[in-house]
């Protein structure tokens, strides 16, 4: 999230809405209310507490050295008529989708 925050401009400018998502319960470990009181963000903010999100868009990271039933981070560019465009699955969750590539899948969807 604070990767794109600096980037809202060219965002919008593209055409495009961001959303993030998180597989987390309200009350979960990370306390994600208490994280945007503090770190607050542009875009809606969702929570998929029952990884049901997660899990169609094939992200459920069961198990994993850095990962323990939480979502692979990921970046999907979704078109007006709800077609996946792009995809970016992290590996890890620090492995994000390059900006550059994700601006590329956005303006495309203008051709």
């Amino acid at each position: 999230m604070a990767q794109l925050e600096p980037m809202i401009g060219q965002i919008e400018g593209a055409g495009a809405q961001l959303a993030y998502i998180a597989a987390e319960k309200a009350k979960g470990v990370w306390n994600p209310t208490k994280f945007l009181r503090s770190h607050p963000v542009s875009f809606p903010f969702l929570l998929d507490e029952g990884r049901r999100v997660t899990k169609a868009y094939g992200l459920h990271h069961r198990i994993g050295l850095d990962a323990l039933d939480i979502a692979h981070p990921a970046t999907i560019v979704i078109d007006g008529d709800r077609k996946v465009n792009y995809i970016h699955r992290g590996e890890s969750q620090t492995d994000r989708a390059p900006f550059d590539r994700v601006m590329e899948a956005v303006r495309d969807l203008s051709k």
